[in-house]
């Protein structure tokens, strides 16, 4: 897998534009006072910048070289900062800068479990630290480097480990190495049958062992669940030996193991192999589009969907203002699309009586047998259409399927223009979901006025549960003149994650925690649930030889 873009997301020569979508740049401009042109703050060239030299003595980097063969121990100095930070926004900024004062002194690629066991000895005998990297995608913080360590620090990618080892049929559970990403994974899968039907936004550049340390979600996890669900299998390198979680369905063994693992972030060792549940391919599949008059009707429709029979693989629903913006990114309509459009904007508005500012898009997907998928269809339709809503067919779900793993693209574009554009994400029971988006809100707002900017704010849901959901917002501004981005960044997000832990939401839904959320931890777990954690990481890694400095 050829690594993403030291600066931004993706890979090179792969952007995205707004030449071919007419409405995108009056719409950036109104929405944050950004007048969409050409780049003006290109990224800067890597050998103009000072990378700092390896801290590497000869005596570690022989015995690397003997854990995981000469060829595959690297002190490259690209390959050093692409491993040095994740892909946040305070990531890329710093990477822009050409910030590099503390990174990875040595890059190391395992083949397998045997090599990474050498790795972490290595690192303990001789006081090494190390940072387990699967795609690079994190946006919290947990790749990062902490700055007063003054020890070796090895990066671990684990890319080398990607292939699906087994299926157990009858199960539908299969071993996989923890290396793999999320594109070469359903391949091996795909050619067996089955899928394990986990897609996050990052699922081209991002590996199972990296979904799995982080407690991902996926887009479609109302049907196949979040990987936590979807993990029953372990095989853990932690300093007293290979941590092993045998794929029982269910245990009484006290507290789970399992669950310890899960969105560890490499406290606790290196995840090397997993065995997940995965399914049987679908016959059909389907993402159909609906609208509905406001927000909060498609949030009760998506509520009663979750405590209804339906069973759907996706629920998303949108803000008017994440609407407004979808519209507006649609590319150069044909006549036939221009009349359509009209048409149903008419109907909208006379026959149904919507104020089309106010309006909020949904996608609901849909997965199994014909037969199914249209008994399903026709239960969410009666649904929708109780709450106001109506169906607009499967182009814009088509769309959303094609797309839905661009967004990322789009920070890399606005910071190409001097502007900010990030993400925060949270959970919370289905009674607090008004209040929580509007306290967010509020709060973002109140933020964009204290740092004197233009700003923008959007919302949609995008995971439903039993209990409650998950609300992901979306912030972008055009810094103040003369301002500092990542410190007015940093003043709009904070404003942001308070707002979730004082309205009875949780810190991150499915971003994990790292450095960028860890001051509001306590908020979240109370301060006994952070000394359990302490006591845990401590426990197992006394040496602090395991990423050191994440989640607490």
């Amino acid at each position: 897998m050829v690594a993403m873009k030291w600066w931004g997301w993706g890979l090179e020569g792969v952007e995205f534009t707004h030449l071919d979508k007419p409405q995108l740049g009056p719409f950036i401009e109104q929405a944050i006072g950004l007048r969409v042109g050409p780049v003006t703050a290109p990224p800067p060239r890597l050998d103009a910048v000072q990378i700092p030299d390896p801290v590497l003595g000869d005596d570690l980097r022989a015995a690397l070289e003997q854990a995981v063969g000469p060829g595959f121990v690297s002190v490259d100095p690209l390959d050093r900062v692409v491993h040095a930070r994740g892909k946040s926004l305070r990531d890329l900024i710093l990477q822009r800068r050409g910030e590099f004062a503390r990174i990875p002194d040595v890059v190391v690629r395992p083949a397998d479990e045997a090599a990474v066991s050498g790795v972490l000895r290595v690192a303990v005998d001789l006081d090494a630290v190390v940072i387990p990297f699967g795609g690079g995608s994190s946006i919290s913080g947990s790749l990062e480097v902490p700055d007063a360590e003054s020890r070796s620090i090895i990066s671990v990618d684990l890319s080398r480990l990607d292939r699906l080892l087994d299926i157990d049929a009858p199960s539908r559970l299969a071993r996989v190495q923890a290396g793999v990403f999320g594109p070469h994974l359903e391949e091996q899968l795909k050619a067996r049958g089955y899928t394990l039907g986990h897609f996050p936004d990052s699922f081209p550049h991002s590996t199972l062992g990296g979904w799995i340390a982080t407690r991902s979600s996926g887009m479609q996890s109302d049907r196949y669940g979040d990987i936590a669900d979807l993990t029953k299998g372990l095989r853990v390198v932690a300093p007293s030996g290979t941590l092993i979680v045998r794929p029982i369905p269910a245990a009484s063994t006290g507290p789970s193991i399992r669950e310890m693992v899960l969105g560890s972030e490499g406290r606790l060792g290196i995840i090397t192999e997993a065995t997940v549940q995965v399914r049987r391919l679908p016959e059909q599949r389907t993402i159909l589009g609906y609208l509905f008059p406001t927000f909060a009707a498609g949030l009760a429709a998506m509520r009663d969907i979750a405590d209804s029979e339906c069973s759907v693989s996706v629920t998303r629903v949108s803000d008017a203002h994440e609407t407004q913006f979808s519209f507006a990114t649609r590319k150069r309509p044909t006549i036939v699309d221009k009349l359509q459009s009209r048409a149903l904007r008419l109907f909208l508005q006379r026959r149904l009586g919507f104020a089309l500012d106010q309006m909020s898009l949904s996608f609901i997907g849909y997965e199994g047998s014909p037969g199914h998928v249209a008994s399903q269809r026709r239960a969410v339709g009666r649904i929708v259409k109780r709450h106001g809503g109506i169906g607009i067919g499967s182009g814009p779900g088509t769309l959303y399927d094609q797309k839905k793993f661009d967004t990322p693209y789009i920070r890399d574009f606005l910071l190409d223009r001097g502007a900010a554009g990030d993400v925060s994400e949270t959970a919370m029971p289905w009674s607090r979901l008004i209040p929580v988006y509007d306290a967010v809100t509020a709060a973002a707002q109140g933020a964009f006025a204290e740092i004197g900017v233009h700003g923008y704010l959007m919302c949609h849901l995008s995971h439903s549960y039993h209990a409650g959901a998950c609300l992901y917002f979306t912030f972008a501004f055009t810094p103040a003149p003369g301002g500092d981005m990542l410190a007015e960044y940093e003043v709009v997000k904070s404003a942001i994650q308070q707002s979730f832990v004082d309205n009875g939401a949780t810190l991150s839904h499915h971003h994990a925690v790292g450095t960028e959320h860890a001051r509001w931890l306590e908020q979240d777990i109370s301060a006994p649930g952070v000394a359990l954690l302490d006591a845990l990481f401590t426990g197992t890694d006394p040496g602090r030889h395991l990423n050191p400095g994440k989640i607490i």
